[in-house]
């Protein structure tokens, strides 16, 4: 396979022998985030994109491999197989080509062209094809034969046409201009269908919409399909027919006389029957993987974003599913996210249900000490934040949280084996508070493509999308590192190496003989075996561990390396571990070997230095623009703070607090060109904007970044340091370290001046 590893290097712009490296650990059972952190010597630093790169490339190459064996086998079987094909077949670079080889050769279903040829006509059409002089009615008078059918000089000369079309239907060079043509020249037009504006409005953008194939961006073309696919949109691809049958004429037509006539009638219906269907079959699929990779990219980043959001950690939370009609389902959680208490409140039902509500969350912050509440964003959620903030709870922060995939999650299996003596509502609320104590742990249990992130993330190929979504997240899982007795079956199961089984084997193990002490009594869990054990140890932590490396992202296996660093510098694990002193005096070179280069030796020294460090951003609460709380509060020029919900690859949509998020085109995130929106914004990144357009009927919302005098290409952020504008409120950069003094009196006073109210 030397072959295919240099074209995999080729591809990746990196060497031969990174691939053949890379390969074999992928093919010993190694993981992306296993290769990536613990084997940077053999990978030559390859980081988890080029990797999973290589993985995938290599895939496609077996895969076409196996295409070509398949097609050589049944050309065997057929005889006719020959030295021209088998050179024909060895220079196919893609399986269009391979197809194109085949085509000829491949078993069909009756055609007209088969049936021409049941009737004994194949050698008339090869005649009219070579075109020579002579009257052609003459030569097809020769192949009447009233017992095959051919009863006519109009019938034999119909047939010799159809075998004609279908030769170069199958005619591989032409094919190939073809495709070139569609893709050079090629146009989208879509058009609405007859009486479905209304029901369409959504697509209103494309209902008279032409647009290249080659310049089409992925989110139009998935937007388009989608249309055509729900019965909305008509969707043709157009070419220059006039240049393609040209292109056609020039491989078939050689002279200028009756039998080239039928020869160019037969170009004609073949590029209108035959080829044109067939090459916009393949364009349509071509542009589809295209536009499917480039989403599946977009939403794989979003996820990553999303699921890297920064924890507010552990603390008291009381979390909140908002709600009108129905009430707000209020939960209380301890630090580690256990479930505590639960009520249901009704503060927009009436003033009998607003003073009791404002009674139960305060008795409730001050039974279990809260420390933050946490508010989902869905249906009542600014108005359910209003409520909360009137309460004035000192020294409890207040966070609007997106909700998006915590009803999945209430409703699923996972969720049912969590809580299966509380219903939905319960299970919801619990996900939204644990979602802001530790996004990644959370969001783990919820499908990625239910989390609001993406673009047309149901429209793509859906084996491609899990395939890039389970690197995603297992990226996310193992930079992070994970706790050993606290994680959850979910958390565990993503950890590089071991899986749902080993995962379940783990929490079994766990429960039975309490927390693991050390990393190495994880050998003593069943079925985990020396591969999975050297895969998943590095990602694992023991907090308070007896020994202290194993809190930290040093591996097992170069423990005795560190041992002897100690014992050369005459000091202690801990002690290399708080002196950045004793650190620095280390000589790296020292401990260069043929399996242990200078990228482990740092990686060690920096896990020595931060031990266990999450590489997550320290939480920042962030609050709306008070009074704006539906669509119709807006108006345009309303300048307000926002946070980052979705990035495509036409823009970002931003959350402004009235329930419906804006849109951020790509020509408004920066004064400045901006090609990738992601080289300007994040996924819950705070930014100001500028209200631009609104549509109440269709729910849409524009807005800009652009601002007078930027004339960098720097995203126009809100940060707690330049927060002055009037009109933005502040932050709360960090949650208190403990309560006033005067907390407990104040909840008390409140209290009391409730239960007044309820006695009158």
């Amino acid at each position: 396979m030397f072959n295919a590893h240099h074209k995999i290097a080729q591809t990746l712009k990196i060497s031969d022998k990174q691939v053949s490296s890379t390969l074999k650990l992928l093919e010993d059972g190694g993981t992306i985030p296993f290769i990536a952190r613990y084997r940077k010597e053999m990978t030559g630093g390859l980081d988890e994109v080029q990797i999973a790169g290589i993985r995938d490339l290599y895939q496609q190459i077996i895969d076409f491999d196996k295409r070509k064996e398949t097609i050589i086998k049944s050309l065997t079987e057929l005889g006719v197989l020959d030295d021209n094909l088998k050179l024909a077949l060895d220079k196919a670079e893609n399986i269009n080509s391979l197809e194109d080889i085949y085509l000829p050769y491949k078993p069909k279903r009756k055609t007209r062209a088969s049936i021409a040829k049941e009737k004994g006509l194949e050698p008339l059409a090869l005649l009219i094809l070579e075109q020579k002089q002579g009257e052609v009615d003459a030569v097809a008078a020769t192949f009447i034969d009233e017992e095959k059918g051919v009863k006519s000089i109009e019938d034999a000369l119909s047939g010799a046409q159809d075998i004609i079309s279908e030769i170069i239907n199958e005619h591989a060079p032409s094919r190939e201009l073809l495709r070139k043509l569609y893709m050079t020249e090629g146009q989208y037009v879509s058009s609405v269908l007859k009486d479905k504006e209304a029901e369409g409005i959504k697509y209103k953008d494309y209902f008279q919409w032409t647009e290249r194939i080659n310049a089409a961006p992925s989110h139009r073309v998935l937007a388009m399909r989608r249309g055509e696919n729900e019965g909305i949109l008509r969707l043709n691809l157009q070419i220059p027919e006039e240049k393609a049958i040209s292109i056609l004429e020039r491989a078939f037509i050689t002279a200028n006389n009756s039998k080239s006539a039928i020869v160019k009638k037969a170009i004609e219906d073949g590029f209108k029957r035959l080829l044109k269907p067939a090459i916009e079959t393949e364009i349509r699929n071509i542009s589809k993987i295209s536009a499917d990779i480039e989403a599946i990219k977009v939403f794989s980043e979003n996820a990553k974003q999303l699921l890297l959001e920064a924890p507010l950690g552990e603390k008291r939370v009381m979390a909140i599913d908002p709600g009108f009609r129905t009430g707000c389902k209020v939960v209380c959680l301890n630090e580690q996210g256990r479930l505590l208490d639960y009520i249901a409140i009704f503060p927009h039902t009436g003033e009998s249900g607003l003073i009791r509500a404002k009674a139960d969350i305060l008795g409730l912050v001050q039974k279990y000490k809260i420390e933050a509440i946490a508010i989902g964003n869905g249906t009542a959620g600014r108005e359910t934040e209003i409520f909360i903030k009137g309460l004035n709870l000192e020294g409890v922060l207040i966070v609007m949280v997106n909700e998006s995939g915590a009803s999945i999650y209430s409703a699923s299996a996972v969720a049912r084996e969590e809580f299966p003596d509380h219903d939905v509502t319960v299970r919801g609320a619990v996900s939204i508070g644990r979602r802001l104590m530790d996004p990644l742990a959370e969001l783990v249990k919820i499908d990625p493509k239910s989390i609001g992130v993406g673009q047309y993330q149901h429209d793509v190929d859906q084996q491609k999308l899990q395939q890039s979504l389970d690197d995603t997240v297992m990226s996310c899982v193992n930079s992070v590192g994970v706790e050993l007795n606290t994680a959850s079956k979910q958390v565990l199961a993503y950890v590089a190496g071991l899986g749902p089984s080993l995962a379940q084997n783990i929490i079994n193990y766990r429960n039975k003989n309490g927390a693991f002490k050390n990393r190495e009594s994880l050998k003593n869990v069943p079925r985990l075996g020396d591969k999975a054990f050297e895969q998943a140890a590095g990602f694992l932590r023991i907090r308070n561990a007896e020994n202290v490396l194993d809190t930290s992202g040093v591996h097992p296996e170069r423990y005795s390396l560190v041992q002897s660093i100690c014992k050369d510098v005459g000091a202690t694990v801990k002690d290399l571990m708080t002196s950045k002193e004793l650190r620095d005096k280390i000589d790296l070179k020292k401990y260069v070997s043929n399996e242990i280069g200078m990228p482990t030796l740092k990686d060690i020294m920096d896990e020595l230095a931060k031990p266990g460090r999450d590489p997550r951003a320290q939480f920042e609460a962030f609050e709306f623009a008070e009074g704006v709380n539906s669509i119709s509060d807006l108006k345009i020029g309303m300048k307000l703070p926002g946070r980052i919900t979705n990035i495509t690859a036409f823009g970002a949509f931003a959350d402004i607090g009235v329930h419906q998020d804006g849109l951020i085109h790509t020509s408004q995130l920066s004064n400045k060109f901006v090609s990738n929106p992601n080289e300007v914004v994040k996924v819950n990144q705070v930014v100001e904007v500028t209200v631009l357009e609104v549509d109440i009927q269709r729910k849409r919302i524009s807005l800009t970044m652009k601002t007078e005098g930027n004339t960098n290409n720097k995203p126009n952020n809100i940060k707690p340091k330049d927060n002055t504008s009037k009109n933005i409120p502040k932050f709360k950069a960090r949650l208190p370290k403990s309560e006033p003094k005067n907390a407990d009196g104040d909840l008390q006073e409140k209290l009391a001046q409730l239960k007044d109210l309820f006695k009158k």
